[in-house]
């Protein structure tokens, strides 16, 4: 089994294999990952963390946690510019740092594997982790509360005072969403370390996941476009337009269209 066909088959447990989903990502990145084997050794981790956990009930453990791991050495790549081994979840277990999204990866199995209940949330620009039923969300670096007023002072430092915080930005994000936006993640920290090759084997990702929105398809043609490879992007910009709202972007997606080559058609 290929390490695709893999991830997808995690996907379609019940529940879904979120964790291994995600080694199985890092293993398309690199033959020499055997996620089945990393999920055997992730016992000593969990035995490191049960030991320093106070005796608690399991819906008050989150913060705990999170704690915990923060005392292992788990925390945020504050590494400029960032690495996709920030991303890879079997380096950022070697290393023990990694983006807050890898960081709540880990914790969630954590979790799981010491029945702590816990979710996942796709706050934008840092993912965060809930107990179900709290008043506030947690931060996976280091396991700080944050309540709304906390929430919105986050969402402004990373986007400006003109995005409001909205409910969906709370909601708690299944399995598949949580994927995909780590295929986002390492799909731009490829570009950005200019591996334009792996970057499309994560924006091909993205795709296959479902729901893909226009940038998602623009971002692929821009690979595709970068490879030299004008009918791949000719198909992804013509998605991309058919599911854009916005004018400008239309415009601008119609003009790129019409710089190039038609695909040729054999009948």
């Amino acid at each position: 089994m290929n390490p695709r066909t893999a991830f997808f088959a995690c996907l379609d447990r019940s529940p879904p294999a979120l964790f291994e989903a995600a080694l199985w990502i890092a293993a398309e990145h690199d033959a020499s990952v055997q996620p089945l084997l990393i999920l055997q050794d992730l016992t000593a981790l969990q035995q490191q963390v049960s030991l320093g956990m106070p005796m608690l009930p399991a819906d008050e453990l989150g913060q705990p946690l999170l704690r915990r791991m923060n005392d292992l050495g788990f925390a945020q790549d504050d590494h400029t510019p960032l690495r996709p081994a920030a991303a890879l979840l079997d380096k950022v277990l070697q290393r023990k740092r990694g983006q807050p999204l890898a960081m709540g990866l880990i914790a969630l199995e954590m979790a799981r594997r010491l029945d702590i209940p816990m979710v996942g949330v796709n706050f934008p620009g840092h993912f965060l982790l809930r107990v179900p039923g709290t008043d506030h969300l947690l931060d996976p670096c280091g396991g700080r509360r944050l309540y709304p007023n906390d929430c919105r002072e986050l969402l402004h430092r990373q986007y400006g005072p003109k995005l409001k915080l909205q409910a969906d930005h709370l909601h708690t994000a299944e399995p598949r969403a949580i994927l995909q936006r780590l295929s986002r993640n390492l799909r731009q920290l490829h570009l950005s370390n200019d591996e334009p090759l792996a970057a499309l084997v994560d924006a091909e990702r993205v795709l296959e996941l479902g729901s893909a929105n226009a940038a998602d398809y623009l971002a692929r043609a821009s690979l595709y476009q970068r490879l030299d490879c004008p009918s791949a992007e000719r198909f992804d910009l013509e998605h991309a337009l058919m599911l854009s709202d916005d004018p400008i972007q239309r415009l601008r997606l119609t003009e790129r269209l019409g710089h190039l080559p038609p695909n040729s058609v054999v009948h």
